[in-house]
């Protein structure tokens, strides 16, 4: 089992900036691949953002890629998502995701594994 746990979200202004931070613990090893998805109340969640086990392979969700960008240090187990020039829509709770296979996450938008989601929110 992994355990994801997901950290830096918050309330920020329109144009303001977040980085979303995830660790994994449990039985972790450098060769899961990682990735970000969101929910807005109302709506099904959507893929983000997802990076491979090395960091040498990204995928974004086209309208987010100008924006946002995922990263990994695999000595901490960690993610993160650095958002910029955040917009009232992107409010949502952002969920981490971990999966040994990465098209699962960037293709078939699952993951096996989930964290517990961290909300944020961004005021106009």
């Amino acid at each position: 089992q992994v355990q994801l746990v997901e950290s830096g979200g918050g309330l920020v202004q329109a144009g303001g900036s977040l980085r979303l931070s995830c660790t994994a613990s449990g039985r972790t090893d450098s060769s899961i691949a990682m990735g970000w998805f969101r929910q807005a109340p109302g709506k099904e969640r959507e893929f983000v953002c997802a990076i491979n086990w090395d960091g040498t392979s990204t995928y974004y969700t086209d309208f987010l890629k100008d924006r946002f960008t995922i990263s990994r240090d695999n000595a901490k187990n960690t993610v993160y998502l650095q958002m910029n020039s955040l917009k009232p829509e992107d409010s949502a709770v952002y969920y981490c995701a971990a999966d040994h296979h990465f098209g699962s996450l960037y293709s078939d938008y699952e993951a096996d594994y989930w964290g517990q989601g961290t909300q944020v929110t961004v005021s106009s």
